[in-house]
């Protein structure tokens, strides 16, 4: 037979983002478990509330299957005396539970051995459970675990109560090292709001049972509860939801009895820039603003008036009775938050960016680095540098210039200083009311981008020079430093620095030569950090294995294929051809990429490699392009060879030239001719035993290769 099996861990409010650890962790080892100990079972589910974490099993068998195993005896000499079981194998029989006389002889590769078969019984499911349960509230790995009380139980939050239920019997526990000592039953506890307790007479009835005493249990039934209400509750405001992801998982983690409730921002705090009022209401309220329906977004907005709606949501726990004195406490609370705000930006509009500048020169930016003002003046000293070689408009470029001069001024505002998450986004909004022009504002916001993965990108021309003078220097300073990231350790988040400085240039279409940009960079960083003692050649090629790290890194995570990403950025490539000009990997990769979708890659490949395979015989250079000074022909003994130097000749413009699809077209046109070359009726042997002829033959089948490598290297690709 089977029954539903259930375990409820019941504890005090459980942090909200444990149960997104513990579940994965909890599901693996129920299941895992099970398998191994042979219980036969149906889907296991797990979920969790704020006070309870829950383990559902289906039609799990009440008794373990049979095993029926195989064990190998002593060799057949020493079993046996005089045809007859002897000690060795009456001892071996005794060891198996079997008697001597059902042992078999069986062959095996060192001779007849005595086998015997052995039937273990199954064990009852609950007191195999009985056993495991402890193990796995103990094998739950999460942040801040604690201890309660005298006892040594270890857990996120005090555990109060366990329900294990295998059908209508309860599962014997006792976790010991807990106290008091929790002993398993069949009585759960309902929302704490609500009296009483939950009786249940078997695991089926959980779910419906926890439900009438006001805990939505399931996780998944409560995040589409929680989903579908605040979507209709702002469709009646006529406003949109801004609630991340992060923030509504937090909140399905947060209730057991989910109630929408309707706030309202006091009026006078509406002049307040939105991101502020969002960033008080999302990450330390968790509350659900509401914007106002088709407005654009704009960072650089002064007041929230004409962005959002002035009501909120909020996710409550509470009793429906509740609700009017719940609703006013939060407005209360927001109203708090909101002043401190407002007095911040009071402050920081008594003082000009230019004084807050000024003010960097006071706060250490990392030890032996200087000031945050040293820093600034270090990525102005950049952006110039990044300017003469990017040749923008002269607008772009003074307003990027004006941008790196004022990008850190936030740093030392109250404002920022308070809302961390906020900084660029305030200095922006500050200079904007300053008369700065909105291009110098947008892209003192806009050196921030990409914060992080999947975030926005600078949507300006100056504010993606001055994210990547920023990028630049902070990777040039903490490697001059002598720090360098390491395994999962990154403080500085220099990995992410440079996957953004390199997103930037990808999505913005500029060519730079980052090698050479990076090398004389740090001849002068060389000079400006003499106690370091760094030396600008092994600074400039530690940036660049970064650099190619970060390429291959970000190019598979925008969902490359991993065989190209290696075949136009891998090892095989020089550093200098590869950050040269970090666009020419994204043209090539698109161009393989569309080759594949195409069904054109394959044959290219084939053409390819045949050649390449008989050229590494011989020992051209792979820098060679061209066949004038290497292949000779008057050497030349037979049509094909004729046939195949018209098609390298035709092939070295392009390849000096990169133009890469005509030069992927002319390869594949050039299969018949490369055909004939090998087993036509005019081929040739390559591997001649005139060494001369070799050589020009094996010269000629390089130079093909070493066109064909200007778009890849061929070999990386799997067909």
């Amino acid at each position: 037979m089977a029954s539903t099996f259930l375990l409820e861990i019941g504890t005090e409010e459980l942090p909200a983002d444990f149960a997104r650890l513990a579940l994965p962790q909890l599901r693996e080892r129920v299941q895992r478990d099970l398998d191994a100990l042979r219980l036969v079972h149906g889907e296991v589910q797990v979920t969790s509330t704020p006070r309870r974490l829950v383990v559902l099993v289906d039609s799990l068998a009440e008794v373990q299957e049979d095993l029926r195993e195989e064990r190998k005896g002593p060799p057949v000499a020493q079993a046996f005396v005089d045809g007859q079981p002897g000690p060795a194998a009456i001892g071996f029989a005794k060891r198996c539970g079997v008697e001597p006389t059902s042992l078999e002889v069986r062959p095996t590769p060192k001779g007849d051995c005595v086998f015997a078969t052995v039937l273990i019984e199954g064990q009852a499911s609950l007191q195999i459970l009985a056993e495991r349960i402890p193990a796995w509230i103990d094998g739950l790995q999460g942040r801040r675990f604690m201890r309660w009380g005298d006892g040594d139980q270890r857990f996120s939050r005090p555990v109060r109560w366990l329900v294990a239920l295998l059908g209508t019997e309860v599962v014997p526990v006792t976790l010991a090292a807990s106290e008091p000592v929790i002993h398993s039953g069949r009585t759960s506890r309902s929302h704490r709001l609500h009296p009483g307790s939950v009786e249940l007479s078997e695991a089926d009835d959980y779910l419906k049972a926890l439900a009438a005493a006001g805990v939505q249990a399931d996780r998944k039934t409560r995040s589409a509860l929680i989903r579908s209400r605040l979507d209709d509750r702002a469709a009646a405001l006529k406003g949109e939801l801004d609630c991340p992801d992060d923030l509504f998982q937090e909140l399905v983690d947060l209730v057991e009895d989910p109630r929408i409730l309707q706030g309202e921002i006091a009026d006078r705090f509406l002049d307040l820039p939105p991101e502020v009022i969002v960033t008080v209401m999302q990450s330390h309220q968790r509350y659900v603003p509401l914007r106002r329906s088709q407005v654009p977004a704009d960072p650089l907005k002064l007041g929230s008036r004409d962005v959002l709606l002035p009501e909120f949501l909020l996710v409550g726990n509470g009793l429906a009775a509740a609700d009017a004195q719940i609703c006013r406490g939060n407005e209360r609370v927001l109203s708090a938050r909101l002043a401190d705000a407002e007095f911040f930006l009071n402050v920081d509009r008594k003082q000009s960016s230019g004084d807050r500048r000024a003010s960097l020169s006071r706060v250490t930016f990392a030890a032996g680095l200087g000031s945050l003002l040293d820093r600034t003046e270090r990525i102005e000293q950049l952006t110039d540098t990044l300017l003469q070689a990017l040749e923008l408009p002269m607008g772009t470029a003074e307003a990027a210039k004006r941008a790196a001069h004022l990008c850190k001024h936030d740093l030392v505002s109250q404002m920022v200083g308070e809302f961390p998450e906020l900084q660029g986004l305030m200095g922006a909004k500050y200079l904007l009311e300053e008369g700065e022009s909105r291009e110098v504002a947008q892209a003192v916001f806009e050196h921030y981008l990409p914060r992080g993965a999947g975030d926005v990108l600078p949507q300006s021309d100056a504010g993606a020079v001055v994210a990547l003078a920023e990028r630049l220097e902070l990777l040039l300073s903490i490697f001059a430093k002598g720090e360098r990231p390491s395994g999962s350790s990154d403080p500085y988040a220099l990995r992410r620095a440079g996957n953004g400085l390199l997103q930037i240039l990808w999505e913005r279409g500029w060519r730079l030569d980052l090698f050479r940009l990076v090398s004389e960079a740090a001849e002068a960083w060389q000079q400006l950090f003499p106690a370091f003692k760094v030396k600008a050649q092994a600074l400039a090629d530690d940036l660049v294995l970064l650099l190619r790290q970060r390429i291959q890194s970000q190019l598979e995570d925008d969902g490359q294929a991993p065989d190209l990403v290696q075949a136009v950025a891998g090892d095989g490539l020089s550093s200098q051809r590869l950050l040269g000009d970090p666009l020419d990997v994204l043209d090539r990769l698109g161009l393989l990429s569309r080759l594949r979708q195409e069904n054109r890659l394959g044959a290219l490949q084939a053409v390819v490699q045949r050649a390449a395979r008989l050229a590494e015989k011989g020992d051209l250079a792979s820098s060679v392009l061209a066949a004038g000074d290497v292949v000779d022909v008057s050497r030349f003994a037979s049509p094909s060879e004729t046939a195949m130097h018209a098609v390298v000749t035709r092939l070295e413009p392009l390849a000096l030239e990169g133009a890469y699809q005509a030069l992927a077209d002319a390869l594949v046109e050039a299969t018949p001719v490369l055909e004939a070359f090998f087993d036509g009726p005019d081929s040739v042997m390559v591997m001649s035993d005139d060494l001369d002829l070799r050589r020009n033959r094996l010269n000629l089948l390089g130079v093909l290769r070493n066109q064909a490598s200007v778009l890849a290297r061929f070999d990386l690709i799997q067909s």
